[in-house]
């Protein structure tokens, strides 16, 4: 990897500038202890993803996007829906066992039983590529299979049409639980699966759950298959309620607590353009860059003065849209968006999981175009976006956190002393909605900070990370394409090498001090070596 060399008196180091930026603001000064009292800073934003529904995890597409991001991440866990739909199979009463004996060739001895109404053909196929890639699955319990449906024609709108009614009998959907659950433990043994974790159901405060009145109704089918769940193993972990717009978490924990009925850990989700009015019942403007911690402290309150305060809180789903937004999900906004809402989160949450890692991904059908405001970090025909770029810089950061007087900063110590520093230029999306908005001549000033370190080499090394307008962007590339719907083979190349991350930037501290620029929407992370600076 070619890396560009910097030496510089107060080493300043200097991005490129962003067309039509003319202003010079006064730099912004961030004291760096290194020696200082720190607290744990566990990677909680990157052990987890979510992804689109299970019988996609079946295609090679997936599970390239899955490694890539796996060894940018180290992720450990992924999540998606509908590993009881239809097209998986697991749920057919009516299925008649296969007559081997009566195929020309073939004797009764050659036959199995295959006589049950669950068939684990593909299910197997699913969780086995998971776990070859050192992935644990987080089980999400859902859909409704529609022959044990309440309302076997009442479809979800996604392009798969889930059926998100409850079951005509909870004898039915216990026995398939039980099921499920006890052929996991068979297949992959419980020190395996008991590193699970199983959540009841999807988002069933909104349209993915048809039962009236819908609170009630959930609280039921979460008591039948908690239940279900640890009475195949008590290992087993389970939880909910896996609401939307971080709804639920206080009433859920105190029905837990009132029929005694089991919870590992408490699920919800949030995005970044959700409402004030539908998260917190107000009428205020909450930004962008502060909806989803606001959330996550919102719930984490709710469980701490809750009649069970211990119960860990992961947010199953979070991303800065809930809906196709090129101008966010695809591009270089999602750098500062990333690191303030790591910061801001810090501490609150045992995990949360990013909406998606990948664009293999049919919720409103087939892909149109690469570049369409998709949740994931790769696009389709495996093309980095800024926010894959982003989460490989932010796994730069080490396990110790140090504290810094910035809300644009987050400063950290790793295990081999370098310390490593986030810093960030955030600025709003250049538009909102499905249609992309160009980016204007100028987003504003850059911001210029200057580190002043304390407790390591006065001289010492430092390499620097970017992602900005003109560091890492494929955007900038495809817009320059004229943003064709269908690259070619020839257009697809180009554009899966524009979407690396820019080289390492080596530059060298002087007498504790370093300037960076950083231009509007942009993100740099500084890794400063514990060593002292080669001359």
């Amino acid at each position: 990897m070619r890396v560009a060399v910097l030496v510089l008196g107060l080493a300043s180091f200097t991005a490129a500038q962003t067309p039509g930026d003319t202003s010079t603001p006064q730099a912004e000064i961030i004291k760096v202890d290194a020696g200082a009292k720190t607290t744990p800073f566990p990677h909680f934003w990157e052990t987890m993803f979510g992804s689109g529904r299970a019988v996609l995890s079946l295609r090679d597409s997936y599970r390239q996007d899955l490694r890539s991001v796996k060894e940018i991440t180290g992720f450990r866990s992924v999540r998606f829906h509908a590993i009881f739909g239809d097209e998986v199979g697991l749920y057919d009463p009516d299925r008649k066992p296969i007559q081997f004996a009566q195929m020309k060739d073939l004797k009764p001895a050659d036959t199995n039983n295959n006589s049950g109404v669950y068939n684990f053909s593909y299910i197997d196929q699913i969780y086995d590529g998971l776990l070859d890639e050192g992935i644990h699955p987080f089980v999400e319990l859902s859909f409704m299979p529609r022959k044990m449906a309440s309302d076997p024609e009442s479809q979800h709108p996604f392009w798969y049409k889930p059926n998100v009614t409850p079951p005509r009998d909870f004898s039915q959907w216990d026995a398939m639980i039980t099921a499920f659950a006890q052929h996991l433990v068979d297949r992959y043994g419980i020190e395996e699966v008991s590193q699970w974790d199983f959540e009841v159901w999807n988002e069933p405060n909104i349209d993915f759950w048809r039962g009236k009145p819908a609170q009630a109704t959930y609280f039921e089918l979460y008591d039948h298959t908690a239940l279900a769940i640890k009475k195949v193993n008590p290992k087993l972990r389970v939880g909910g309620p896996s609401t939307a717009q971080a709804a639920w978490a206080g009433d859920f924990l105190r029905h837990c607590k009132e029929k005694n009925i089991p919870v590992d850990f408490v699920t919800s989700h949030v995005y970044a353009n959700d409402t004030a009015k539908d998260v917190f019942h107000t009428d205020e403007e909450i930004p962008r860059d502060k909806m989803v911690c606001r959330s996550v402290r919102k719930v984490h309150d709710e469980i701490a003065s809750s009649p069970l305060p211990s119960t860990p809180l992961i947010f199953s789903e979070y991303n800065a849209s809930y809906a196709n937004e090129p101008n966010v999900t695809d591009s270089i906004y999602m750098g500062p968006w990333l690191a303030t809402t790591i910061s801001q989160c810090d501490g609150l949450t045992e995990a949360m999981s990013y909406w998606t890692f990948s664009d293999v991904f049919e919720e409103q059908g087939v892909v149109r175009s690469p570049f369409y405001g998709g949740f994931g970090l790769i696009a389709e025909d495996q093309i980095r976006k800024p926010a894959f770029n982003a989460f490989a810089m932010l796994h730069q950061l080490g396990n110790q956190r140090i504290p810094v007087a910035s809300d644009s900063a987050l400063a950290t110590r790793r295990p081999d002393g370098a310390v490593v520093v986030a810093l960030w230029n955030y600025a709003p999306p250049d538009g909102t909605g499905a249609a992309y908005t160009k980016p204007p001549a100028t987003r504003g000033p850059d911001r210029e900070f200057t580190l002043h370190l304390a407790g390591a080499p006065a001289n010492a090394n430092a390499t620097v990370l970017r992602l900005d307008e003109t560091h890492g962007n494929v955007i900038s590339t495809y817009d320059a394409m004229g943003r064709p719907a269908f690259p070619s083979r020839k257009q697809i190349v180009r554009l899966r090498e524009a979407g690396k991350a820019a080289p390492p930037e080596s530059v060298m501290v002087r007498d504790g001090k370093l300037s960076i620029k950083v231009p509007p929407q942009g993100l740099a992370v500084v890794v400063i070596s514990n060593g002292k600076a080669k001359r």
